[in-house]
């Protein structure tokens, strides 16, 4: 049969060799009798592409253009050429050959055919009727109190659908790695579309009852739409890899694997990769990145070279921008899956591409989430979230002592906390979740949370969409009684009464177009896919018509209809969905509930789970300690490798773990506390007498660890100079530890960040406040005290440079001083005139005026930036830029 007859693939290249290549074709086509068939190599879409693929060649060799040699390509004949142009270059009979081969291949991607495993359903079980038997032992669990008319009619509708699509195998899959969770005490919430399922609810995948929100199950499944459902499940972050290894372990390497992530050129890998390609100095090609500002709007990266000394006239510089351009947007390589699982009853291998992965024993498919969901397989997210290891250690700690076993449901059962409240609308929540950034916590005053829901309209509203479709102002307006609210029909009023008329999230975009303008559940899905890729393709203004028109004739205000659009428009690409949102807000309060009665194991917790969440480690201690909590430094004799509650007098403190000190191996710290006697260490030789390489005690000396043994740090580095053999000429040398200085305040604070990226001494700012003389610098906790449009100075750290989408350039700074944070807002025009300073300072001066909202929500616009990083010397400080 000729569709799977070997073949000769032949290529003429005309690059001098074809003569050659030619002839070995036709002997081996005779002597095994196999025909011979057209083939171009092509490596490109254009003959111009020839200096792109020549880069794009070297670049997968680690090499260089002028190295790749005789490797390169020689000519460009590996473009797509016309079809006149081939059938001059071969000959005809391996035209006809190539045509015949082409005829005989007839595949679609809709033969691949795939089923989900089945070994989860018990014999005598078909799958729905299981999956019915797990539902309804868990609405025991999440309804005891018994089943409202409504929701039962909900999770029938939710079933039938489920068994009409065949999804029951991929719910009970998900079910049962979520007990498994539950039974070995890993803390997980389903979030995004899912939340929009009772079903998902009575499974314990979801921790949304339905009855908080306005759920819209066709968001999750459509009959119409026919895709598998997206469920997303977040484990904790430091217990992730255990969910992982069930999965494999259950079905094997063959059944199992991550979906691809395509990672495609950005600026930086971009211009690295040519340049280095291209034979420009790689420290050069570094330094340039660093210098060019990509978020300048006005003055593009081409011209920024410029300043840099890569002059547009030369010609390889020239190339350079040329093929950065080109590269720019284009795939790159593959990654792994954030956490995207495909799981089959039979060999993946047999369905889809896959290949190792770069960790051992796992499998990745070469094709991405949108690929995956294109064919129909169904994929299981299991992500990984921070907050959730915090909020897990945090109940640990609380339930040695608590009397009563706090957990999620526990705290939301309590209900809505009024003091609670109080903190949140203060905007005190440095280390909760979601309302921690600096955005969030300037609308908290504003909005004023009172209620679990206020708290899901928070987490959505501070989101591109919801600003660029000028949503944010009328909200506040009206919740705050300051705008009449008043509604074209009954229907649209009972998609926006819970926000206040406007359109928050993405669920109510959705109805509203399913209400006002006739949309079917399908029609809407394809509208929200078409909101969330219109940058890329503009398919939005597809639905323009069909929404202004459908609306005019069910009898609304055209003005309206267009408006509505506008908003639509707004929330393309950004709209936030109000499942997720509700998700997200039950972790929120949780984190809130815990910072307010339970502040010290909440810190605690936060330092053991980092990296998470957007603070440091500095910050999150600075926090604790303008709480009023003690900060205790890591000690030889009192810590352990990870931070502890400690309780002194009747008071709880935090102990810093040995865990925080740089250069120190986690083996080494664990070793230190086994070793360590009842009583602890007493002398500074015992511990030498351990068998720890030097730089390890150096790191320990450093962090201070050793002054409950010898009074300060030098002191401890002194002696352990003094333990070391000495030379004979030095034998008579008398010892005399009181030879090492005592380290002043400034020498403590230096080595506290050295060796461990933060101080729990005082501050820089208030350390530099006595120092010199800074009575004109006003300090964070003064602000409140100053009136719109006052002239200021500040001082502090910068923690954090944010310069959102939606922000025409505008870029938000996060000064830190001794007495909190500040609010600063630099124009884009201050931060050009002023580029190396506003990118590159640790410790900034602000000279600006005071923007303070009838909420007191205050901002300093800036005017003059000033760096004074020299003044803190060599300290190690990092800023959270542009997250």
């Amino acid at each position: 049969h000729s569709a799977i007859h070997p073949h000769i693939g032949a290529q003429r290249l005309l690059d001098g060799n074809d003569h050659h290549r030619f002839a070995t074709y036709n002997r081996l086509a005779q002597h095994y009798d196999f025909p011979v068939v057209a083939c171009t190599g092509v490596l490109m879409h254009h003959s111009d592409d020839l200096p792109l693929q020549h880069v794009l060649h070297a670049t997968r060799e680690h090499s260089t253009v002028s190295n790749l040699g005789r490797h390169a390509i020689s000519n460009a004949e590996r473009s797509l050429r016309p079809i006149n142009k081939i059938q001059k270059l071969y000959p005809e009979r391996w035209i006809d050959n190539t045509s015949v081969l082409a005829g005989s291949c007839h595949f679609s991607l809709n033969e691949v055919r795939y089923q989900y495993p089945a070994e989860l359903v018990p014999t005598g079980y078909t799958a729905i009727a299981y999956l019915r038997q797990c539902v309804e032992k868990g609405i025991h669990i999440r309804f005891p109190e018994g089943l409202s008319k409504k929701v039962r009619a909900i999770i029938e509708k939710e079933m039938k659908l489920i068994e009409e699509q065949d999804y029951a195998y991929f719910f009970l899959t998900l079910y049962d790695i979520v007990q498994f969770a539950k039974q070995q005490g890993i803390l997980y919430q389903g979030r995004g579309s899912a939340a929009n399922s009772v079903v998902c609810y009575c499974l314990e995948i979801t921790a949304v009852d339905p009855r908080q929100i306005n759920v819209l199950f066709e968001r999750f499944i459509s009959k119409e739409r026919d895709e598998p459902p997206d469920i997303d499940v977040d484990f904790e972050h430091q217990r992730r890899e255990e969910i992982i290894q069930y999965i494999y372990k259950k079905y094997g390497r063959e059944r199992t694997a991550i979906a691809a992530t395509v990672i495609c050129y950005r600026f930086k890998s971009a211009f690295k990769d040519a340049g280095k390609a291209l034979g420009f100095n790689e420290s050069q090609l570094s330094f340039v990145v660093k210098q060019i500002n990509r978020r300048d709007s006005v003055i593009p990266w081409q011209s920024q070279l410029e300043e840099l000394g890569l002059k547009g006239d030369d010609k390889r510089v020239k190339q350079l921008i040329h093929i950065t351009e080109q590269l720019l947007g284009t795939p790159r390589h593959l990654s792994q899956h954030v956490g995207g699982f495909v799981i089959s009853s039979g060999p993946l291998y047999e369905l889809v591409p896959v290949e190792n992965a770069a960790m051992p024993e796992r499998t990745i498919i070469q094709w991405d989430k949108d690929d995956i969901e294109t064919l129909g397989l169904l994929k299981v997210d299991v992500l990984a979230l921070g907050m959730l290891s915090a909020i897990r250690r945090t109940f640990a700690l609380i339930n040695t002592h608590y009397p009563v076993p706090v957990s999620i449901p526990f705290i939301t059962k309590l209900g809505d906390d009024p003091q609670v409240f109080d903190m949140i609308c203060k905007a005190d929540t440095v280390g909760v979740f979601q309302i921690e950034s600096r955005a969030q916590m300037s609308m908290l005053p504003r909005l004023k949370p009172r209620c679990y829901y206020d708290l899901v309209v928070q987490i959505a509203i501070v989101r591109p969409g919801p600003i660029q479709g000028d949503m944010v102002h009328p909200y506040l307006l009206r919740r705050h009684g300051s705008e009449s609210i008043s509604y074209p029909s009954e229907e649209v009023k009972d998609v926006l009464s819970r926000t206040m008329g406007v359109p928050i999230f993405q669920e109510q975009v959705i109805q509203l177009a399913m209400v006002a303008a006739g949309f079917s559940g399908g029609e809407a899905d394809q509208l929200r896919r078409a909101m969330a890729s219109w940058k890329k393709d503009g398919r939005i203004f597809e639905f323009r018509d069909k929404l202004i028109k459908g609306m005019v004739a069910r009898g609304y205000d055209e003005n309206f209809a267009h408006n509505l659009f506008e908003q639509i428009k707004g929330f393309a690409g950004y709209g936030f969905p109000e499942s997720h949102s509700a998700s997200f807000a039950v972790l929120a309060y949780v984190s809130c509930w815990l910072k307010f009665y339970f502040p010290v194991e909440f810190y605690v917790a936060l330092l053991n789970s980092w990296p998470m969440g957007f603070y440091s480690p500095s910050q999150l201690v600075q926090d604790a300690k303008r709480h009023k909590i003690t900060v205790i430094p890591p000690c030889i004799n009192q810590s352990c490798y990870e931070h502890q509650v400690v309780y002194h007098k009747g008071y709880k403190k935090i102990q810093l773990g040995l865990a925080i000190i740089k250069g120190l191996g986690e083996a080494t710290a664990h070793e230190l506390c086994r070793q360590r006697p009842l009583e602890g260490f007493t002398r500074i030789e015992t511990i030498q007498g351990l068998n720890i390489r030097r730089d390890e005690l150096e790191a320990l000396a450093s962090a201070g660890a050793f002054n409950a043994l010898t009074g300060n740090r030098y002191q401890a580095r002194w002696r352990m100079m003094d333990n070391q053999a000495t030379l004979p000429l030095f034998d008579d040398c008398p010892n005399n530890d009181s030879l090492a200085i005592t380290p002043n305040d400034a020498d403590n604070l230096l080595e506290d960040y050295a060796a461990t990226g933060l101080s729990t001494h005082d501050h820089p700012v208030a350390l530099l406040h006595r120092e010199k003389s800074l009575n004109y610098i006003t300090t964070a906790d003064k602000l409140h005290g100053k009136t719109h449009k006052s002239v200021v100075k500040v001082l502090g750290c910068v923690t954090g440079r944010q310069a959102p989408g939606t922000a025409a350039g505008v870029t938000f700074l996060t000064l830190e001083d001794h007495t909190g944070n500040m609010n600063v807002v630099v124009w884009v025009s201050t931060a050009r005139a002023q580029q190396p300073t506003f990118l590159k300072a640790k410790l900034l001066q602000v000279n600006g005026v005071i923007e303070r909202s009838k909420e007191g929500v205050i901002h300093i616009i800036a005017g003059k930036l000033i760096d004074r990083t020299p003044w803190l010397a060599s300290l190690s400080l990092t800023s959270r830029d542009f997250h």
